[in-house]
C-alpha cells in the first residue's frame, strides 16, 4: 500500500519481544545506509541498539524509538495471529502497531524523505532505536547510549519520541514531560508462631498496618501548574505461609511514587523511611530510581514547532500533557535536551487486537518530516 504500511508489517511479523530485536534494527538499518545515514550497531549485553545520523555539527534533532514488544497473551484469544499483520474496518492489526513499530517505520519513511528533498539541511538529524524500552530494568538500552553518548561529548539538542501519545485521533495530545519513577521492596520482619499463641509471635501485617494508613493518607506535595500532586501505591503486598493457622513471620510490599518537579526523589526516601521509623518496625528497603521526573517548557523550540505542526495539519490545537507513565525520553531529557512525544492512538496498546487506524498511519511520516523541516531545512 505504501512505504511505511510495508515496513511496519514487516517489522509486526518479527517477535521482537523484550528484549529480543529479531532482526528489526538490521533492517532498517540496511534501508538507512542506502539513505546516506552513518550506522552503528550498539550492543549492550542481550539488547541491541541502533544510532543512525545524516549531516555534520549542530543543531541536533533526533527521533527515539524502540522495536521491541510486549508479550501478545494467549494467541487464541486475538481475533488474528498477533504477529501477522492483518486489516479489518479500516485498521491494522498486530501486536506492536501501535506501540510502537508503525512510529519506527514512520520514522524511517520521513527520514528518507527529508535527507533526500534537503540534502545539505543544517546540523544533524538521527534516529536512535532500542529493543529494550518494554524490560522492567532497561539497562543495556537507552539509559546505556546515554552513558555512552556522555563519555564522547555527544550532543542533542531536540528529542522526538513516538511513543503513542493521541487519545481519539493523530494530534490531539503530545507529551511534553514526565513524572518521576521511584520504587522499592519493602520487608517487614516479625516473628512466626501459631495463630493461638500471638503472645508469642510478631505478626508483621498488623505491625505494618497504621504505618501503610500514614502513608497512604500522606500528602506529599499539591503538585504544580505542569504535574499533578506526586501519587504513593502500593503494587503488590505479600505475607502468610498459606495456612490459616500460621503467623507470617515476614511481610514483603512493592511502593512506588509517581512525583512530579515539585518533590526529589531523595526528599521522598527520608520521609517514607521517618514514617517506617516512627511506627517502630523491624524493616528493610530497596529502593530502585528508574526515572527522574522532566519537563520541555512551553517556550522550547521543539514544542511549539510540534504544536504549530499539529494545527497545520490536523487543525488541532494538541493537549500538552505531562501524564502517563514512563518513556525513554526520561534518559534523554538530563543530558539538556528538549523531549516531545508525538504519536498514534493509545488505546488499544498492550492489549488483545493491538490496532492503529489505517489513514493515521499513512499520516504519520508527514507529520515527522514537517516536524524535521521546520527544526533543520
Amino acid at each position: 500500500m505504501s512505504e511505511v504500511f510495508d515496513l511496519t508489517c514487516d517489522l509486526v511479523r518479527r517477535r521482537s519481544v523484550t528484549p529480543e530485536d529479531a532482526g528489526c534494527l538490521p533492517l532498517i538499518g540496511e534501508r538507512l545506509i542506502r539513505a546516506g545515514f552513518r550506522i552503528e550497531h550498539l550492543r549492550y549485553g542481550e539488547v541491541d541498539n541502533l544510532w543512525a545520523t545524516h549531516g555534520t555539527g549542530g543543531p541536533t534533532l533526533i527521533f527515539l524509538g524502540h522495536t521491541d514488544v510486549v508479550p501478545s497473551g494467549p494467541e487464541a484469544a486475538w481475533q488474528s495471529p498477533p504477529f501477522e499483520p492483518t486489516i479489518r474496518d479500516g485498521r491494522l492489526y498486530g501486536r506492536g502497531v501501535a506501540d510502537m513499530k508503525g512510529s519506527v517505520a514512520a520514522m524511517v519513511v520521513a527520514l528518507e524523505e527529508f535527507v533526500a528533498a534537503h540534502p545539505g539541511h543544517r546540523g544533524r538529524v538521527g534516529l536512535l532505536l532500542t529493543s529494550d524500552e518494554e524490560g522492567p530494568v532497561n539497562l543495556d538500552g537507552v539509559r546505556r547510549v546515554v552513558e555512552r553518548f556522555r563519555a564522547v561529548g555527544e550532543q542533542i539538542d531536540w528529542c522526538v519520541v513516538g511513543e503513542p501519545s493521541a487519545k481519539e485521533r493523530l494530534g490531539d495530545l503530545i507529551r511534553v514531560g514526565r513524572r518521576g519513577s521511584l520504587s522499592a521492596m519493602l520487608s517487614v520482619h516479625g516473628v512466626q508462631g501459631h495463630v493461638a499463641y500471638p503472645e508469642k509471635a510478631l505478626n508483621p501485617i498488623h505491625a505494618f498496618a497504621p504505618a501503610l494508613a500514614e502513608l497512604v493518607a500522606t500528602r506529599w506535595d499539591e503538585g504544580n501548574s505542569d504535574f499533578p500532586p506526586t501519587s504513593f501505591q502500593v503494587s503488590n503486598l505479600n505475607a502468610g505461609t498459606g495456612a490459616n493457622n500460621v503467623i507470617p513471620g515476614e511481610l514483603t510490599a512493592w511502593i512506588n511514587f509517581r512525583y512530579c518537579t515539585a518533590s526529589r526523589a531523595e526528599d521522598l526516601r527520608a520521609r517514607t523511611e521517618a514514617i517506617l521509623q516512627r511506627h517502630s518496625l523491624d524493616c528493610t528497603l530497596d529502593w530502585s530510581l528508574t526515572g527522574e521526573p522532566f519537563l520541555t517548557p512551553p517556550g522550547g523550540v521543539l514544542r511549539q514547532a510540534v504544536v504549530a505542526v499539529c494545527r497545520e495539519l490536523y487543525g488541532i490545537d494538541p493537549e500538552q500533557s505531562t501524564g502517563g507513565g514512563t518513556s525513554d525520553g526520561r534518559f534523554i531529557a538530563p543530558m539538556g535536551t528538549e523531549v516531545v512525544e508525538v504519536g498514534p492512538v493509545n488505546a488499544t496498546i498492550h492489549k488483545v487486537d493491538e490496532c492503529v487506524a489505517l489513514a493515521e498511519l499513512e499520516q504519520l511520516p508527514q507529520l515527522y518530516r514537517a516536524v524535521c523541516e521546520r527544526m533543520l531545512e
